[in-house]
């Protein structure tokens, strides 16, 4: 650890109180975020007096707070196991608590503390762009960062807690109710607004690392884009893209950016589509557990999204048919525009948010299976069939029977890994069954029940 300090301190002076002064301190001018003028990283690349310093100087009215170490682990209780979320690229991820009596104007909040690795794939860029653009930007659908922490070699970052944790926990967790698709649209029109943000800014953002595991989920399932670590300033002026090296994760990242390394807007617009693939899917993009031509998603599934006779193929089983039809072919529809192999044929995700605003309220969503228990009794089974109502009849004659329902980074390339955390999968685990509407069936005759009603044992019908 002394001799990574050692190399830190002379490849990141700036952060280092009274170490390597600049002889010529660059001028940094406070700005008000969202303005054109939005203070960019390079702006910061110089080491004038302390990082730190120039990070209060550059963000001055953002109301980021600037905190200790000390305070850090008064607020995890010293970076406690059992406060553990998760890991990834960056670092390891604790839950703490933000008391009203820590500082003054700082509200009493539970909070995600993420601890920069020094042995990991990410490194200071990294968490140095990512304070810089979540510092300035501001919006419903960007997860807030409360402030950072710059101190010797400690890195660190706090945002808001979201305790429903990520899109790719939600999604393909195993053992757990599906995510309904009502909520899988809202989902989607979430981080689509994000992304619209980003894109539409004065001075314009490319996210570049859009996937299922950068999506946070509030309580209510509003989706909120984090870890902008890999975000970079779009093309301006008379800039068709911006040319970097190739960053973002195997099977999300759009074909043209891996093959140039230009990267536009467009490129995330790719991945938005990716994203929609896997919700109505329930695949991952890239699967190794799956048969040779099923393991990408995207050379996969896209051949058969413009087919309305092939698209419930790859619907996922997990919805067991509970989602609209029309919703479906219209959501297919748009992720293979998102996913063309020409840039310039996908649309601009202010055309998604308006294309998938209107999906989560369709009405056409069949219910699922449930089970009538007749009462006791020794006539033959087709008595019981009698017995057995369809939902709307139910609503007006209730006899009092019971009827139970079935709910139901930046690195180079790399491939999505799966959740690591079982405490993470846990504490995220409370789903709310979705509301839907019933098609009644139609019985063959007088005395027949609805044509969805089935005997499965003596005594009990599934209807």
């Amino acid at each position: 650890m002394t001799l990574m300090k050692i190399l830190w301190k002379s490849l990141f002076p700036g952060c280092y109180k009274g170490e390597y002064p600049s002889p010529k301190p660059k001028k940094v001018v406070a700005t008000k975020p969202n303005s054109s003028h939005r203070i960019s990283v390079t702006d910061l690349s110089y080491p004038s007096t302390t990082l730190s310093e120039d990070l209060s100087i550059s963000l001055a009215g953002t109301n980021l707070h600037v905190f200790s170490i000390a305070e850090l682990k008064i607020i995890t209780q010293q970076f406690s196991s059992s406060n553990f979320l998760g890991e990834g690229g960056f670092g390891p991820v604790h839950k703490g608590f933000i008391d009203d009596k820590l500082r003054h104007g700082l509200k009493a909040q539970p909070v995600a503390v993420k601890l920069l690795n020094l042995d990991g794939s990410q490194g200071h860029k990294e968490w140095l762009t990512e304070v810089v653009f979540l510092g300035q930007l501001r919006h419903p659908h960007l997860v807030k960062l409360i402030g950072y922490c710059c101190e010797e070699e400690h890195r660190v970052l706090v945002y808001e807690y979201l305790p429903r944790g990520s899109l790719e926990n939600q999604l393909f967790r195993r053992f757990s109710a599906s995510l309904p698709w009502s909520t899988r649209m809202k989902i989607a029109v979430g981080a689509a607004k994000g992304l619209a943000f980003l894109h539409e800014a004065e001075k314009p953002v490319i996210y570049r690392d859009f996937k299922a595991s950068n999506i946070l989920l509030d309580s209510d399932y509003n989706a909120k884009l984090s870890d902008f670590g890999l975000a970079k300033d779009g093309p301006e002026g008379d800039d068709t893209h911006v040319s970097t090296r190739v960053m973002g994760t195997h099977g999300y990242a759009a074909p043209e950016y891996v093959m140039t390394g230009h990267l536009t807007a467009m490129s995330d617009v790719y991945s938005f589509g990716v994203v929609l693939l896997e919700l109505l899917t329930g695949r991952r993009s890239v699967d190794k557990n799956r048969p040779p031509r099923e393991q990408n998603l995207v050379e996969w599934a896209r051949p058969m999204l413009n087919d309305s006779r092939k698209l419930s193929r790859i619907m996922d089983p997990r919805l067991e048919g509970q989602y609209s039809e029309m919703g479906t072919k219209k959501a297919a529809a748009l992720a293979y525009q998102c996913l063309s192999h020409r840039p310039r044929s996908r649309p601009s995700m202010s055309t998604v948010v308006k294309t998938l605003e209107p999906l989560q309220d369709f009405d056409d969503i069949p219910i699922g299976t449930f089970v009538y228990t007749a009462p006791p009794d020794n006539n033959n089974e087709v008595q019981h069939k009698d017995q057995c109502e369809t939902p709307k009849r139910r609503e007006n004659n209730n006899n009092g029977h019971n009827i139970h329902r079935n709910g139901h980074r930046h690195h180079p390339l790399k491939s999505p890994k799966a959740p690591r955390s079982q405490s993470q999968s846990q504490s995220q685990s409370h789903l709310r069954p979705n509301d839907h509407k019933h098609r009644n069936g139609r019985g063959s005759g007088p005395n027949s029940p609805p044509s969805h009603v089935k005997i499965i044992r003596p005594g009990v019908i599934a209807c």
